[in-house]
């Protein structure tokens, strides 16, 4: 007995001794391994209690869990220390500026989004939402679209077997903000749309648009023309270069098309990045609207083009190809 006595209580001195010189972490680890590990010391020591009488073995184990308890708040304890030093065994100054985190910043075309967001509200518009996931209706029926209009085919528009599609432009919202709220209405509403499109240096399947919406009384062409020439003059400057040029929908009419001068792929050009045009009157019956007494004006802008204009990026793709590269001057 005295002698298994004598062995932990001198393990105990020559550990704590080891520990006052240790001056790593991994040091301190190591002496914790070699006193407490499954293949220590301590747990060496347990097992010569088999060969005690039942009258020592109580008293050996109570000093064998003092030794134990003794190291491990030690060994604790001195990797506490070791840990609030730096690498050269300086203490740290807890007052000092921490680092800084890498963190990252918004893609550029969730800052266009933003910004053509803050322009229409400084126009008195609001933000309203809809489902990507659309029926036929919202789609195209209530949008005045004809039964064999090119747009229905699944060449063009993305369906689902239960009949459903992928929305293909953001005035499916119009519809529906119609269909909740009596005049005037005044919204835009941004999103992503779908269509089967064959991917180049101006078009992807997938694309963001955000779409606007007013109508009222008295609502006219001039104020159209008034907002898209503010709105331009807002996002791309003073000394933007744009036109509008007629066009067709079969949700507008009159209908116009707004195109912006680009410089940013390769050949200067008009890039079109707007269709838009006085609500057709089809349209504002199928919400229950009175034509005879309510008109409005309603478009949709191409987020990807306008920021493509907006930072001369020369092809679409590069918005969704994540490359840090490119990501990281934005």
């Amino acid at each position: 007995m005295s002698s298994l006595v004598e062995k932990l209580e001198g393990a105990l001195a020559e550990a704590l001794t080891e520990l006052a010189d240790t001056t790593t972490v991994d040091a301190a680890e190591d002496i914790r391994i070699k006193y407490l590990g499954r293949k220590g010391f301590l747990p060496a020591a347990m097992k010569e209690m088999g060969a005690l009488s039942a009258e020592e073995r109580p008293e050996v184990g109570k000093i064998a869990n003092r030794v134990k308890t003794a190291l491990t708040d030690a060994i604790d304890g001195r990797l506490n220390d070791l840990r609030s030093q730096d690498l050269d065994g300086e203490p740290i100054d807890v007052t000092a500026p921490g680092r800084r985190v890498a963190v990252g910043h918004k893609h550029p075309l969730s800052t266009v989004i933003d910004e053509c967001v803050e322009i229409f509200r400084r126009l008195g518009f609001v933000v309203a939402q809809g489902p990507e996931l659309e029926d036929e209706y919202h789609n195209f029926d209530a949008l005045n679209t004809p039964a064999d209009h090119p747009s229905r085919d699944q060449q063009d528009t993305l369906f689902l077997f239960d009949g459903r599609l992928l929305r293909t432009q953001t005035s499916t919202v119009q519809i529906r903000v119609m269909e909740q709220q009596e005049p005037p209405v005044r919204i835009v509403a941004p999103g992503r749309c779908y269509r089967r499109d064959t991917p180049d240096q101006t078009h992807s399947m997938t694309f963001h648009q955000i779409e606007g919406l007013y109508v009222d009384k008295n609502v006219s062409l001039a104020d159209l023309k008034g907002t898209l020439h503010a709105f331009a003059m807002e996002l791309f400057g003073k000394d933007v270069k744009y036109r509008l040029r007629p066009h067709f929908f079969p949700f507008t009419e009159p209908s116009l098309e707004l195109d912006v001068w680009y410089t940013g792929g390769g050949t200067p050009r008009w890039l079109e990045i707007a269709g838009a045009g006085m609500v057709d009157p089809n349209v504002l019956k199928a919400v229950g609207y009175d034509p005879e007494i309510y008109t409005g004006f309603a478009f949709g802008m191409g987020i990807e083009r306008m920021a493509m204009i907006r930072y001369q990026i020369p092809d679409i793709r590069m918005f969704y190809e994540n490359d840090v590269r490119f990501l990281k001057q934005f």
